[in-house]
């Protein structure tokens, strides 16, 4: 079954900053940050989306990917 799944780590990593110095940046909740980081989000809110597409200059694309659920 195919899940979205977030990006979101492999941006923070590449950009060296933490999780809370990102939601700090983008004025958002660092506890809706960390989720999305940890891909647990189940709902991606649109402000959040568009505050970390800004912040990463990147589009949704490279924020988000659509792939086959990984069974474990």
């Amino acid at each position: 079954m195919k899940k979205i799944h977030s990006n979101l780590k492999n941006l923070i990593d590449a950009k060296g900053v933490s999780i809370r110095q990102v939601a700090r940046d983008i004025d958002y909740r660092f506890d809706s940050v960390r989720l999305m980081y940890n891909d647990e989000m189940k709902q991606f809110p649109r402000e959040l989306l568009e505050k970390l597409c800004t912040y990463f200059d990147v589009g949704i694309a490279d924020l988000l990917r659509y792939e086959d659920e990984q069974e474990g």
